[in-house]
């Protein structure tokens, strides 16, 4: 052993748990002594003997083998932080090595060669709470991690515990799985009394157990990417998954299917450019690891929202294995997308990592330093949950802060990416306590050079209290806009009092963003997302069906705002089957013409179900992944092409993707206002209309009037629309809008149609009855 500490904890019976200036052994055999938040000393008799407890000790000496001699280590620099290779003093190539742990007493690296033998090297030297060295000679592809020294106090917050082996939190690649055996656990994981399991530390080894931090070769290949750099109001967003969306993929070599080289592939980016997307949103490819309730139920965290490792692409997604390929495989990935026009976004989770909870494993950053990583409550031995996962990193904290703005550099500087849509993004802009708009999170975000440029998306709400904070991101950020998806779902199953809630919603959500120079785009307008039903499910299921899920059907909120259309699940009966497709074109349809930045979910644009399964995040087979071959049947071949065809329109035509809010005035003494609501009787609404129920809502807007200029200094002109949308049951006549409006009308859009591929080509007269069909939208082109 190589301190003083170390060889403590060895000496020291596994399963008992040591106050402060108490010796070893104070605690009655059997007994384990703890404190509740008030410093009340309790007694808790334990099943588990000494002699019991002391055993384990004896296994994890027996296990610690003869040590190489450690190869040497010079002092380095305190940064960067984490494993640069790089040329060191007298051009000698290594690696160099820094680890913040502010409050450690010692720390070690450790470095694993091919057969897992471990050679521990003690890092001296310490700048401003940075622990570094250099070492001559380690190059790419050596695997390591690091054991830090400390007091084992969990009633003050410290749970140092240098048995643990600790992944870097400045790893850029990962190798190994978190497979969770109790030696991973800081503490006694199986401890017969669980509400002071935490306080009584586990001293076995977890090395053999955990995963390493990979050293990887720094190639910045990025001179020659260009980045599409689409404008928020040009952007429409695909949500997917690398591994579900490519797993089943037939026109992708098996060996790359599930992987960053499957997407990367020309048979997925060919369906992305088809449609007609401009970015995709990955679902997490952070380093991630399975929680422990789900290995003991055989399932895996499917989604990935359980980080452990910000810097590195989740090596499971990786067809050149986890030895440091996963980093350029996932550049080429981002390379082969930019050169299609199409942007990266991250799904990140910076609010909380695998660690859960006090009785969460210890893998990483409770181990470097407790308290200077995670929000603590006033009983400093629990955790603050704003997010529901067991934790919260504490963003105040300057090392936290620094953890998170440096990932999120990395990821756009050496890794390409173009934006990021921030997991409960309420979580990280808490000052102490409550939701602040500004913290030292988005104070930072908001003036660093690099992060202010790229596409911040923010989901505006966590689970503690005063989370919800949708339309109150600043400016620079756009957000989730959860409001739209419960107004557009209740329109169509029919559950609006009225429309004033959906006429906001579908002309960029003014009530929300027009405020502080924010634009349509702050909106990101979405009818579904990864969380909750595809949308198939959503008009085909009325209740959750998550069994699969092994939680009693707990799981996933109950709160669907769904529509069965007439039966519960999958049916044979064809008028049910043919309302669901064209409650899914007019779902669709609505989505891609409202103002705002439109999200679509892989899938969505061919019928993909989960079978009711509204919380699929633990579902890595066929439940989870997308099924290509629904593209063969034509009923949902055509729902794709239908898509390609509004997305199509949306990219043509300006006044679809607006960059200002409407003002329901002219531009111009001889204008028309920009946008105009009308009744199925031909008439403009009145304020009393909007209070009233209504399934019939004609909007206008006018190409005309469109505010701004472009690159050019030149007005934005374009064709006017008129918007029909009919939720009601039966067919309605519908008056259209005359002079000053229009004279003449083509009809190029018609949801009640099975065949999409081609425009209706219908021509009108303004002033003149038209039968809108039930259920439907209808979109016309003014000709005259």
């Amino acid at each position: 052993m190589s301190s003083a500490a170390e060889q403590e904890a060895v000496q020291e019976p596994a399963g008992t748990a040591v106050r402060p200036g108490e010796p070893p052994g104070v605690p009655e055999p059997g007994t384990v002594r703890t404190e509740d938040s008030n410093g009340l000393r309790l007694e808790a008799a334990q099943a588990m003997s000494l002699e019991a407890a002391q055993a384990v000790s004896v296994e994890a000496a027996q296990a610690v083998r003869a040590e190489p001699r450690a190869p040497v280590v010079w002092p380095g620099a305190p940064m960067p932080l984490g494993a640069r290779f790089r040329v060191g003093p007298d051009g000698v190539a290594g690696t160099n090595f820094a680890l913040w742990a502010g409050g450690a007493e010692a720390v070690e690296l450790c470095l694993f060669d091919e057969h897992g033998t471990e050679t521990r090297c003690p890092l001296t030297e310490l700048t401003h709470e940075i622990w570094h060295g250099f070492l001559p000679g380690i190059a790419p592809g050596q695997r390591y991690g690091y054991r830090v020294h400390g007091r084992w106090d969990p009633w003050t917050g410290a749970r140092w515990n240098a048995a643990k082996l600790l992944l870097d939190p400045y790893a850029r690649a990962v190798d190994g799985d978190f497979t969770l055996p109790p030696e991973v656990y800081g503490h006694l994981r199986d401890w017969p009394d669980q509400y002071v399991a935490d306080t009584v530390r586990d001293d076995r080894d977890s090395a053999p157990h955990v995963p390493k931090g990979v050293v990887v070769h720094d190639d910045d290949d990025w001179v020659e990417d260009r980045r599409p750099k689409t404008p928020w109001a040009d952007s429409v967003i695909y949500e997917l998954h690398v591994r579900g969306f490519t797993k089943l993929h037939p026109d992708i070599p098996p060996e790359l299917r599930g992987t960053y080289a499957g997407l990367a592939h020309p048979a997925a980016i060919d369906h992305l450019t088809r449609l007609g997307v401009t970015a995709v949103e990955l679902l997490p490819v952070h380093q991630f690891a399975h929680e422990d309730h789900l290995l003991r139920r055989g399932l895996h965290n499917y989604w990935g929202y359980n980080s452990i490792g910000y810097f590195a692409p989740h090596a499971g997604y990786s067809a050149s294995g986890s030895a440091g390929g996963q980093v350029g495989e996932f550049k080429r990935m981002v390379h082969a997308l930019h050169g299609a026009g199409i942007e990266v976004i991250l799904d990140v989770v910076y609010n909380h990592t695998a660690e859960a909870g006090e009785l969460g494993p210890m893998l990483s950053l409770r181990g470097i330093d407790n308290r200077g990583y995670y929000r603590l409550q006033n009983d400093p031995r629990r955790y603050a949950d704003y997010t529901g996962c067991g934790n919260t990193l504490h963003v105040v904290q300057p090392q936290v802060l620094r953890l998170i703005t440096d990932s999120l550099r990395y990821w756009v500087t050496e890794m390409g990416v173009d934006g990021f849509r921030f997991d409960l993004a309420a979580a990280l802009a808490r000052s102490m306590h409550d939701v602040d708009m500004l913290s030292p999170f988005l104070a930072v975000i908001a003036q660093d050079p690099v992060l202010r440029r790229v596409k911040l998306i923010a989901e505006p709400w966590d689970v503690g209290n005063g989370g919800y904070q949708v339309g109150a991101f600043p400016p620079l950020w756009t957000e989730w806009n959860d409001r739209y998806r419960d107004a557009v779902r209740d329109y169509w199953r029919g559950a609006l009092p009225d429309v004033r809630d959906l006429g906001y919603r579908l002309t960029g959500s003014s009530d929300l963003y027009a405020w502080g120079g924010r634009r349509p785009y702050a909106s990101v307008n979405f009818v579904t997302a990864h969380d909750g039903f595809t949308l198939r499910d959503l008009v085909s299921y009325e209740q959750k069906h998550n069994e699969a899920n092994g939680e009693g059907n707990r799981d996933g909120t109950s709160d669907n705002r769904a529509w069965n259309c007439g039966a519960e699940g999958e049916t044979t009966d064809p008028e049910i089957n043919a309302l669901r497709r064209r409650q899914l074109r007019n779902l669709l349809t609505t989505l891609l013409l409202s103002t705002g930045v439109p999200m679509l979910v892989a899938g969505d644009e061919m019928g993909r179900t989960q079978g009711g399964n509204n919380n699929a995040y633990c579902q890595d087979n066929e439940i989870g992944w997308l099924d290509w071959s629904l593209l063969d049947q034509p009923e949902w071949r055509g729902l794709s092409e239908l898509t390609a065809r509004v997305l199509k329109l949306r990219h043509t035509h300006p006044v679809l993707r607006r960059r200002a809010f409407f003002s329901g005035r002219a531009q111009a003494p001889d204008g028309l206002r920009d946008l105009a609501w009308f009744t199925r009787d031909g008439r403009e609404m009145t304020e009393g209309d909007w209070y009233a129920p209504a399934a019939t809502l004609g909007l206008y807007l006018s190409g005309r009037d469109i505010p701004g200029r472009d690159a050019r200094g030149e007005p934005v002109t374009d064709d006017s629309f008129l918007a029909v949308l009919h939720a009601g049951a039966e067919p309605v006549a519908f008056e259209l809008p005359g002079a000053p409006w229009a004279a003449a009308y083509e009809l190029v859009l018609d949801t009640s149609r099975e065949d999409q591929a081609e425009p209706p080509g219908t021509f009108l007269e303004g002033g003149t009855e038209m039968t809108v069909p039930a259920r439907s939208v209808l979109l016309l082109r003014v000709t005259a």
